[in-house]
């Protein structure tokens, strides 16, 4: 049997996170309002899943009379990247602003979306509106859905460790409203409809060598996993044909998380000489009721211990790779003792997973 010792879990190349933002547009629906009028087929045994489901309260792109009136997948697109757009613009500089960040400072963008279609992306369109330099470093990132928040943190973490004089920005934006079919009564498009909301979210991080920062408020990120699990493809994705993004989602999400998350966090905590014990912050997406029962399961979590995720689920919706990022804001805005540990995770699409081990 293979011993772990207790490793020394920081070092002087940690980069840090200054801040996070998330925005979202300014129609808010309730529950019974949102699936009311996103699908077709609203009976009542859809109806009492839909208000058991931990959502409570939407945002979504567009005023809700909107969504009848769209012709396709041609029209919803074009509403993805207008919106998409200035929800982007609202969260980065925002996040800029609270990090006492330049835009002119940043040196690489990594964005990340699953719920429309840009090219040129995102962060290229936001280049001359928000002031990026030209030779600003870009890595757009499409298909990590639920993930890629903890994933593009991870990605971020990885960068700044080679270059530690520099800062990095991650862009998230979902309009997960703009995806539903209307017409799918499938039981996974009816629990889309009864689960995802929009918005989007920023992080901006900094390298452990920028000098002149005052402080540095936010947690060190010093590790990160990442996790494929096997014959797990149709567990949860997008069919993407005429009609748009057709849901893939699976009742074995939950089975997955059970199956391996555990063992995962656990092998992947002792790797730094931890235990999940030794983790007083847990900054998880919150993929619905069952998945948020199951990670407290797996992982024996105290009372409480994932409050910041079940808050954001009933106030926003599963926001995709927003939400695991709504989560470290809450966790940024009301920080947990210096010296305490934290673990974010998220799991996506092929069936996968992702950790990042944070230290404030």
């Amino acid at each position: 049997m293979h011993v772990h010792s207790k490793t020394t879990t920081t070092t002087n190349a940690d980069p840090s996170i200054a801040s996070v933002a998330v925005k979202f547009p300014p129609n808010r629906y309730t529950q019974d309002e949102a699936i009311g009028a996103l699908t077709d087929f609203a009976g009542p045994e859809f109806r009492r899943f839909a208000l058991s489901s931990g959502v409570a309260f939407r945002n979504t792109a567009l005023p809700l009379p909107r969504y009848r009136e769209l012709s396709g997948f041609t029209e919803a697109n074009d509403a993805y990247v207008d919106i998409a757009l200035d929800l982007a613009e609202q969260a980065f500089l925002a996040a800029l602003d609270e990090a006492k960040v330049k835009p002119s400072e940043v040196d690489i963008v990594f964005s990340t979306t699953v719920t429309g279609l840009a090219v040129p992306t995102l962060e290229a369109r936001l280049a001359a509106r928000v002031g990026l330099r030209q030779d600003v470093k870009r890595v757009p990132l499409f298909g990590l859905g639920c993930v890629a928040g903890a994933a593009g943190t991870a990605r971020m973490h990885d960068y700044l460790r080679a270059f530690p004089d520099q800062v990095a920005a991650l862009l998230a934006v979902e309009l997960c409203s703009l995806t539903i079919q209307r017409k799918d009564n499938s039981v996974a498009n009816l629990v889309a409809t009864s689960l995802f909301g929009d918005g989007a979210g920023a992080v901006i991080a900094k390298g452990a060598n920028r000098v002149g920062d005052p402080q540095r408020p936010g947690p060190r990120v010093l590790a990160t996993r990442s996790r494929i699990y096997p014959d797990t493809e149709e567990v949860m994705g997008w069919r993407i044909g005429t009609d748009g993004f057709r849901i893939v989602l699976s009742a074995d999400v939950a089975t997955v998380t059970e199956k391996y998350l555990g063992d995962d966090v656990r092998n992947f905590l002792a790797d730094h000489g931890l235990t999940p014990k030794d983790v007083s912050t847990w900054v998880c997406h919150p993929g619905g009721p069952r998945v948020i029962e199951t990670v407290e399961e797996v992982l024996d979590l105290p009372d409480g211990a994932l409050d910041h995720t079940r808050n954001s689920l009933r106030t926003n919706g599963n926001l995709s790779s927003v939400s695991v990022l709504d989560v470290l804001r809450a966790n940024l805005a009301d920080p947990p003792a210096a010296g305490s540990m934290g673990l974010m995770v998220a799991m996506g699409p092929a069936f996968c997973s992702e950790l990042v081990l944070l230290a404030w």
